[in-house]
């Protein structure tokens, strides 16, 4: 099992929109772990631990959201922070 960190920052109408809720249990479904945050540039941004293929799952789906998204695009860059592995997916308000 190959595992990666990864930092997403999505962009375009992903506020007000669940986007974060979404995250949350698309994350916990796909057994990953990490936190996803609303930024005042009207961004959302996730920081996500996990097996290579199930993050690659997750990117996929974040260019896409939930119903209400207009996703315009989702970077994804190497992290480095440190996630715990007992953490589960959390919003961070």
């Amino acid at each position: 099992m190959t595992t990666k960190q990864v930092k997403l920052l999505i962009s375009g109408r992903v506020q007000g929109v669940w986007y974060r809720r979404w995250t949350v249990d698309t994350a916990q479904k796909l057994g990953l772990i990490g936190w996803v945050r609303n930024l005042s540039s009207g961004q959302v941004e996730a920081v996500v631990k996990g097996e290579v293929d199930k993050i690659d799952v997750l990117v996929k789906l974040c260019h896409e959201g939930p119903e209400h998204a207009n996703v315009t695009s989702v970077e994804e860059t190497v992290d480095t922070s440190v996630l715990g592995n007992e953490m589960e997916f959390v919003q961070i308000r």
